[in-house]
């Protein structure tokens, strides 16, 4: 028997849409000689729906669209498609759950047992927990049936688990022959490795194939990486399928029980593990799919001459097509002429689009309308925040009236502790990088231009600077980044106490002055566009912290 899984990217809410993909799929998997297909968790609504599945009637034609998928395959493949139910009984409305269509009909329902809930996952919020998992007999094999985060609760795996249950081990005392995984996992730094790792211990403890179907392309803040999987009876890694990207992997369910030779090379797709290469696709995949299903064809940013809009510019050329992008110079009193020039070599090497449009003017009027209201006043950010407003007023202007998707420049260090302009250099419609901390977003830039010197050295070399006044450079206000970012590793991701952090090493005022930034900046983080997911703690739906309150640890 071979099992097509099949790795696909949804829209999220698009009902017919993704059941038409999911027949696409299956067929095409039963050319390649599938006997069952599986989806990936909720593929008919896309995941994650969040509060669509507060209405009933998206419910109602979501199990339509899985009724049509099956009678589109009356002839085969079976499949295992994922969708929401109604749960007739107590508790919460809906189960999360997976469909076996067979004959043109729907066979049966499996539910889903542990609800993540946690991070960017709130599934309690709409889920009811299945009692119990199932498993179905296809070709004389019993297979049984799991739903993303029911193989992530293995007590010989994690040090510690969620859970009070395992659905796998239950799976395994019920006498399943094998396993499979209908999943949306979304994409982190690392994260693959973790599941691959995880996946074959649990097929070797049970001594049972596993097969795993993962989501792929971005959905708002998130991007799933797909590398859709089979480990064999031993938990050697027998298939993967492509990083990114739509794929249909199909794999031979009968060598995998016999646990025989070793994997063949072709059947792992190849991919690149390192920090670098995982972001720059993920950036590109989510921005792709942020702006389509948005329905944006073009974007443009602001481009300044520094790193961070020149990786954005990068990401976006490559995501939509360099024709499809525009870039704005803003030029003030205070840009410096490489600056400029660096901007434009940039959009030379990558063949987009650019407007120049000096604000000196505008700065002028600015400056005579609050001269009476600021009237023995000093200078000081206050004036520097206008023209990052008025640049942000202009940009948005464009957007308007090119109806161009437009993209923020900030990175993580700088929206972690409020160096960023709010209505200024923080409008736009997505924040490409603001999961990237200020020294990934160098390490990316060199990693692009491995490939092709896009970058002009000119701006990898000259220290960062917003250009807001004579001679500024980030570190007079901000500690140098390697530093912040150490910090900022250690306060955001890891949670750890401003005591917790001095006892690493660093400097107290420094510490103290940092977490005292990150705190003053939360309502402007609450009021950033979204930005593409890339770690395991970044700030956005899995970022929950009080605006009105004190510092406490």
């Amino acid at each position: 028997m071979k099992i097509g899984l099949l790795q696909l990217n949804p829209v999220v809410g698009d009902l017919e849409g993704n059941a038409s993909l999911i027949v696409a799929a299956a067929l095409e998997a039963k050319r390649r000689g599938a006997d069952l297909c599986l989806t990936t968790e909720m593929a008919v609504t896309g995941y994650p729906p969040r509060d669509l599945l507060l209405y009933p009637a998206f419910v109602e034609k979501a199990l339509d669209a899985v009724k049509g998928v099956a009678r589109s395959l009356r002839g085969g493949p079976v499949l295992l498609a994922g969708l929401p139910v109604k749960n007739p009984g107590q508790g919460k409305p809906l189960f999360n759950a997976a469909a076996l269509l067979r004959d043109g009909e729907i066979a049966a329902v499996f539910h889903k047992n542990l609800l993540p809930t946690y991070d960017v996952f709130d599934e309690d919020r709409y889920f009811q927990p299945g009692a119990a998992p199932g498993c179905f007999e296809l070709a004389g094999v019993r297979i049984g049936v799991t739903i993303c985060e029911d193989i992530w609760n293995d007590k010989n795996f994690w040090q510690s688990h969620l859970y009070a249950n395992d659905p796998v081990e239950r799976l395994a005392a019920m006498k399943a022959q094998a396993l499979v995984n209908l999943s949306a996992s979304p994409f982190s730094l690392g994260k693959q490795l973790v599941r691959e790792d995880m996946t074959a211990k649990i097929s070797r403890q049970y001594g049972l194939p596993l097969l795993y179907a993962n989501q792929a392309g971005g959905n708002d803040d998130l991007v799933f990486d797909g590398r859709s999987m089979a480990c064999d009876a031993r938990g050697i890694l027998a298939a993967r399928a492509k990083a990114f990207e739509p794929d249909i992997l199909v794999v031979d369910l009968d060598r995998l029980l016999r646990g025989g030779d070793a994997p063949e090379p072709c059947a792992v797709a190849a991919d690149d593990f390192s920090p670098e290469s995982e972001a720059w696709r993920a950036l590109v995949a989510g921005t792709r799919d942020y702006a389509r299903k948005c329905g944006f064809a073009k974007a443009l940013l602001g481009l300044s001459g520094g790193v961070d809009s020149a990786l954005t510019a990068v990401v976006a050329a490559e995501a939509l097509g360099p024709e499809n992008v525009l870039g704005a110079l803003m030029p003030s009193p205070y840009s410096s002429p490489g600056s400029i020039d660096d901007s434009l070599e940039l959009a030379a090497n990558l063949g987009i689009q650019t407007m120049t449009l000096p604000i000196g003017a505008i700065m002028e009027s600015f400056g005579k309308s609050l001269a009476p209201a600021f009237a023995g006043l000093a200078a000081d950010a206050t004036e520097e925040n206008i023209q990052s407003r008025i640049r942000g007023n202009l940009l948005m202007a464009l957007s308007n009236k090119f109806r161009a998707l437009l993209l923020t420049t900030g990175n993580k260090s700088e929206l972690a502790v409020g160096y960023c302009t709010i209505y200024g250099d923080m409008s736009g419609g997505l924040a490409v990088i603001s999961d990237a901390p200020k020294t990934l977003v160098y390490k990316l830039a060199a990693h692009v231009n491995e490939r092709r010197a896009l970058i002009p050295r000119a701006i990898l070399d000259k220290p960062p600077s917003a250009e807001l006044a004579p001679g500024q450079t980030d570190q007079d206000s901000l500690p140098p980044y390697d530093v912040l970012d150490a910090i900022l590793e250690l306060r955001i991701r890891r949670q750890a106490s401003r005591e917790e952090i001095i006892d690493q090493g660093f400097d107290p005022a420094t510490v103290d002055k940092v977490v005292g930034l990150v705190k003053a900046a939360e309502f402007k983080r609450r009021q950033a566009a979204p930005g593409i997911k890339i770690t395991d703690r970044a700030f956005g739906a899995g970022w929950r912290m009080p605006l009105a309150s004190k510092l406490g640890c």
